[in-house]
């Protein structure tokens, strides 16, 4: 399960995706990014048709549990009221860019609720070869430097998703009215102004502020609905053929991306919840390109001027790789080594369990991601493992901090003036406030994860199940911290504290947890459901001995 770029969320629709729409690993969701690094999931479903009862009787205890979350993380409250005023006064006093590119014929691809756009797309055909306008939403012109806004972003560092809200990086009046990229508004932007050879790659970049209008706003639903069998605009048409060209350069540059299924918390009409599921759409991915593209673009224009932030990670090491074959053999798709990662993760069929077993696995092998700013010099290890090239988070400036500063450091780079300094002093501190949010952001939604699925199989207890073994049996230590009973892939919980426990995949529905039990990698095992508690957010499997 991936976190996008997220999308907007509500109280009743909760899109666990890519963190925005260039991850770290795309498809690694849409979701965030989701990078792979920051895939956050504890149990995923995808076929939800025995996990859809009726949870009303259990609603006020899970809404409660919910709510609770903010208090026990301490997420960020109301808006205050300096920064909100703050912002009402930088939209009112907003100066549009005299470079007018108004006439261009953007459009955005989002998922159908989003009212905070980041990014706008334009592309035409040059002969053989392409162009891509790329509009970014120029936060940085809605921000004074050192002022109540400035600083209440700094606190946040990123939009939160939560299933009972969205906790937003910017006010209302900026995220989701003039500094988003809304069909028919006049808006400053960055544009990344790319020029492809025949093959995609990009053979000339710019970036200038400038004046922009969306025609649309597309869904990625109707984008896709659009090119399979309706009239598809050139737009559409163009980035197809783009998207998939630059996939092919991904391949060649050794890129990883994994296409996990989109997982929705969906509110019933009776109050309760359910967990759908949905496979990536084509187009998602094409358009993600887009968005990869300029991030790797903005990574070179900042090493080349030897100031900037980038995102990196390293390479996973030989014993991970090691221990990830030995997963890869035992549910029945041995990755061999005679093709590269990458291509070895966009080879994996999401709809089958196994499959989907080994996809949430590949996550851990990508771990260390970091920001990593400079000035002066340039980083020694600046690749970020997982693209495979420098890159850096440059198209989500609404919904993350590290954007804002570096599409200001890029511009100014691009066009020959002075990276300004308020961007330069405040370059030291970032790394330090995006991991710190990233952390609480993780943290939140594992929790929240655990809750909701704690509410699911409370109608569920004693229920036998089909699974598979993803990892084998590990000892619990004698204080217990390997085995709280909480669910999750990440040790915790076991069912009774008591003898081994490993990971265990139930195959219909799929869902990944710690079981209880003598475990042994790669078989076929029955669970049972011990208990489910939607308070202390534990879930409780054990092994059912195979009959005599």
């Amino acid at each position: 399960m991936t976190r996008q770029p997220p999308p907007h969320r509500c109280s009743t629709r909760w899109t666990l995706a890519a963190r925005d729409a260039a991850p770290d690993l795309r498809r690694i969701p849409r979701a965030v990014p989701c990078t792979i690094c920051e895939i956050r999931a504890t149990l995923i479903f995808v076929s939800h048709h025995r996990l859809a009862p009726n949870v009303h009787e259990h609603t006020n205890a899970l809404e409660a549990a919910l709510s609770a979350l903010r208090t026990e993380l301490e997420l960020p409250g109301d808006y205050p009221d300096d920064a909100v005023k703050d912002a009402a006064a930088a939209v009112s006093a907003l100066q549009l860019p005299s470079h007018d590119l108004t006439g261009i014929d953007f459009i955005t691809i989002d998922p159908a609720s989003s009212t905070d756009l980041d990014q706008a797309l334009y592309i035409e055909r040059d002969g053989s070869s392409y162009r891509v306008l790329y509009a970014i939403a120029d936060v940085p012109a809605f921000v004074a430097p050192g002022g109540p806004l400035d600083a209440e972003t700094r606190r946040r560092g990123q939009t939160f998703y939560t299933p009972d809200g969205r906790i937003p990086l910017h006010p209302e009046v900026i995220s989701e009215g003039a500094g988003s990229l809304l069909p028919g508004q006049d808006c400053s932007a960055f544009v990344w102004d790319f020029r492809l050879d025949a093959r995609a790659d990009v053979t000339a970049v710019t970036v200038r502020r400038a004046r922009m209008r969306s025609r649309d706003k597309l869904s990625y639903k109707g984008a896709q609905a659009e090119l399979d069998g309706g009239s598809p605009s050139d737009v559409l048409v163009l980035l197809k053929e783009v998207g998939l060209k630059r996939v092919e350069l991904e391949r060649a540059r050794g890129g990883a991306s994994l296409n996990m299924p989109d997982q929705e918390i969906v509110q019933l009409p009776d109050g309760g919840y359910r967990i759908a599921a949905a496979p990536q759409l084509p187009v998602e991915d094409w358009n993600a390109q887009i968005s990869l593209m300029t991030g790797m673009a903005a990574a070179q224009l900042m090493l080349a001027g030897k100031v900037g932030i980038l995102r990196t990670m390293p390479s996973p090491d030989e014993r991970s790789l090691h221990h990830f074959r030995l997963q890869t053999e035992a549910l029945g798709k041995p990755w061999d080594g005679q093709v590269s990662y990458g291509e070895y993760l966009r080879s994996l069929d999401p709809t089958d369990p196994r499959q989907l077993a080994i996809m949430h696995s590949a996550g851990m092998l990508f771990r260390g991601a970091a920001y990593t700013a400079f000035d002066g010099t340039v980083p020694a290890d600046a690749v970020q493992s997982a693209i495979g090239a420098a890159y850096a988070h440059t198209t989500a400036p609404l919904r993350r901090l590290v954007d804002r500063f570096v599409l200001v450091t890029c511009e100014a780079l691009c066009n020959g003036g002075e990276v300004p300094g308020w961007v330069r002093d405040a370059l030291p501190s970032l790394p330090e406030i995006m991991a710190g949010s990233d952390q609480l952001a993780s943290r939140m939604e594992r929790l929240a994860l655990d809750t909701v699925e704690a509410a699911l199989l409370i109608n569920h207890i004693g229920q036998e199940f089909g699974a598979i073994v993803i990892s084998g049996s590990k000892p619990q230590k004698e204080n217990g911290n390997g085995g709280n009973g909480k669910n999750g892939k990440n040790g915790n919980g076991n069912g009774n504290g008591n003898g081994g426990s490993g990971i265990i995949q139930i195959a219909e529905p799929a869902v990944t947890a710690r079981c209880a039990g003598e475990l042994e990698a790669g078989t076929k095992v029955r669970v049972r459901l011990v208990s489910s508690n939607i308070a202390t957010r534990e879930v409780h499997f054990e092994l059912v001995p195979p009959l005599s």
